[in-house]
């Protein structure tokens, strides 16, 4: 019987993604747990998304505030045409009928 593999059809770039959408102010700490991914990586992920234009970084004291640029395009050529709103909307369990 072949064993289950382990990919996810959503990165875990499109999951800290999620996550800010849902709350800005959760802390680094708080995202890994939430995704399963290492404090290091979210680091890493949040700094894409900034440069990238995805994710706006605010100091707020002393922690820092994370909130999305929702009319960003995807960056995959097919779906260039399409503002990642659409798919955190469609995502998030607050948003669901």
């Amino acid at each position: 019987m072949p064993r289950p593999s382990k990919w996810t059809f959503l990165t875990n770039h499109a999951m800290v993604l999620l996550q800010v959408w849902q709350d800005p102010d959760p802390t680094v700490r708080e995202i890994a747990g939430r995704v399963g991914i290492t404090e290091r990586a979210v680091h890493r992920i949040l700094a894409d998304l900034s440069v990238n234009g995805y994710v706006l970084r605010r100091r707020v004291g002393r922690r820092t505030q994370y909130s999305v640029n929702p009319g960003r395009p995807f960056r995959h050529p097919l779906v260039k045409q399409l503002e990642v709103a659409r798919l955190l909307e469609a995502l998030d369990p607050r948003r669901r009928g």
